[in-house]
């Protein structure tokens, strides 16, 4: 094949690609773009979740006339002269390709009036054809209208999320913004309805109220401002109750700018180290201030990626402050020894021999999912009839069969136990709902209510019975019959905190998998300690489980050892 040079054209949506993957790509270069124009207001408005339009509106410094035509130009900029400035990036732009970019995959129109100027201008760029420059009344300040993005390269647009799910992620950027600048109103509308606003006052504690919620809001812990030279570290982490089933509440500012670092979740991963569950991840907004010449920005084409000069200062700083913030925040549970072999040091423990685990069925290889969980050769099937021994640490059962012992996860045989009641009653039509005396009103941060809404009819059909309230406000008017022993709004609360934001569209979630979710919430927890006839109730409720073995998200129920494992471990067999 020959080689030849590409048209200017389709060179344009290449480079186009890598800056505009998605309508919150067009959203963050625009709202960066105010930002480095000084602007203390900037109001975004969405169409189709981006697709026919995205409006970022601004009162910053404007655009002289005669720099227009430039501004829509690939690699003009007024932020960068020399290569040597890349080594010090002090704006969130800086290489001239936003307004290219956008303007090659879309119908770019821009209309601006640089502070100083009596009339406005206009100028309209489709598919990289640059127009005319015309005259306009227009206010101070400048507005970017994108039409049909991607109209001209059907198969990225074809690769486009669900409408919802490209406006949950514009939502989600427009927040860790207001966020990072709380001296700056940023005000959303999406499908001509509002969704996000702040108030610009400059208090971060009232633009997180407005993100998270003001019950989540209360349980964030502000970060002390740290002295340590040259970096600084300032925002909010949340308290290990506050934690969500993956990282994407961890948010991250370098020098006012949004990334995505591996290095800093890991630090902040290992500040909760011991302090949450498995699985679970932490809620924080850090922002960090570094001289800008030890951070390289050029290194990720959106520049949602940077490299610190010193990475291991960089870690060592925020996993010390976030460290000791948590502890100095919480005091350590006392640890109390009670008179029995638990007391007694190594010397004291006569005949006490370290168990042989392999001659247990386990081959000293950590399983990949569940290291803590001694694999035990469980018989297959359901499982026999059990006669409760008694409890363990208040958290796990102990039950004898006619095979031998059985250890038995009380949280985990629950969430079994009402995962199979609740999925039959709904299977039959009869699930029952505790209808409220009182409707209960609840506040979500606007990223639950976006969620929400798409899983109303999945509520309802679980017992769920829940309405719009205007805004972010919902009203709980029933619940399912076995949260009535929860509060109503936090069994909502607890609920939609659960939903994650995946690839696949929620409206496709089923309610098999919800359900699973609302049994988690509605269990007892480890640590509950139960009578001898409740841990008798919940052995017979677990044995009449078709799947008695898993809770519904996989965990084992129960850990069985057999007669004969016991009887070599005390020496009866060979």
């Amino acid at each position: 094949m020959l080689i030849r040079v590409l048209p200017e054209s389709v060179a344009a949506a290449i480079a186009a690609g890598e800056v505009v993957e998605r309508p919150a790509s067009v959203v963050k270069e625009l709202i960066e773009n105010s930002l480095d124009a000084g602007a203390r207001a900037v109001e975004i408005r969405v169409e189709q979740g981006g697709r026919s339009l995205v409006e970022v509106a601004d009162n910053g410094t404007g655009i002289p006339p005669k720099e227009v035509t430039l501004a829509v130009a690939r690699y003009a900029t007024s932020k960068l002269e020399t290569v040597d400035d890349l080594m010090a990036i002090t704006s969130l732009g800086f290489r001239g390709e936003a307004l290219a970019s956008i303007g090659a995959v879309s119908r770019l129109e821009l209309v601006t009036r640089a502070s100083g100027e009596q009339v406005g201008t206009r100028i309209v760029v489709e598919a990289g054809q640059i127009g005319p420059v015309q005259s306009i009344g227009a206010a101070g300040g400048t507005v970017v209208r994108v039409h049909d993005l991607f109209y001209n390269v059907p198969a990225r647009r074809k690769f486009l999320k669900s409408e919802n799910t490209e406006r949950r992620r514009i939502a989600d950027l427009v927040t860790r913004y207001a966020l990072a600048y709380p001296n700056v109103h940023f005000s959303l509308v999406q499908e001509g309805r509002p969704s996000f606003h702040s108030s610009g006052r400059g208090d971060r504690s009232e633009v997180l109220a407005a993100v998270l919620g003001v019950d989540s809001a209360r349980q964030m812990i502000a970060l002390p401002l740290s002295d340590d030279a040259p970096l600084r570290v300032e925002g909010y982490i949340g308290e290990p109750s506050v934690s969500r089933a993956n990282r994407r509440e961890m948010t991250f500012f370098v020098n006012g700018r949004w990334i995505q670092e591996a290095s800093l979740t890991a630090a902040v991963g290992q500040a909760y180290s011991g302090l949450l569950m498995v699985g679970r991840h932490p809620v924080v907004v850090l922002l960090l201030t570094i001289p800008p010449e030890m951070v390289d920005v050029n290194v990720h084409p959106a520049k949602a990626e940077v490299r610190f000069r010193e990475p291991d200062l960089v870690f060592a700083v925020v996993q010390r402050i976030v460290r000791s913030t948590l502890l100095g925040q919480s005091t350590a549970p006392a640890l109390s020894l009670r008179p029995g072999w638990g007391g007694l040091s190594e010397s004291e423990r006569p005949g006490m021999i370290q168990p042989d685990w392999r001659a247990l069925g386990w081959d000293g290889a950590q399983p990949d999912h569940h290291p803590s969980v001694l694999q035990t050769g469980l018989p297959s099937g359901g499982v026999p009839l059990l006669r409760a021994v008694g409890q363990i640490g208040a958290s796990y059962l102990v039950a004898e069969g006619p095979d031998g012992l059985y250890l038995v996860d009380q949280h985990a045989a629950h969430e079994r136990i009402l995962f199979e009641q609740l999925m039959e009653s709904h299977k039959r039509g009869v699930l029952e709902s505790q209808i409220l005396l009182e409707p209960v009103t609840v506040d979500l941060s606007a990223k639950d209510a976006g969620l929400l809404n798409e899983q109303l009819d999945v509520l309802r059909r679980l017992g769920f019975a829940v309405e719009g309230f205007g805004g972010r406000s919902f009203r709980v008017r029933s619940v399912p019959s076995l949260l009535s022993g929860l509060d109503p709004g936090q069994a909502l609360g607890a609920v939609v905190a659960e939903f994650e934001e995946d690839e696949t569209p929620l409206l496709k979630e089923t309610e098999a998998r919800l359900a699973a979710r609302v049994c988690k919430r509605a269990s007892v927890k480890a640590g509950q300690v139960l009578s001898l006839p409740e841990q008798e109730r919940l052995l017979r409720d677990l044995e009449a489980c078709r799947s008695p073995r898993t809770c519904p998200h996989g965990r084992p129920t129960m850990i069985h050892l057999s007669v004969e494992a016991l009887e070599r471990q005390f020496g009866r067999r060979g």
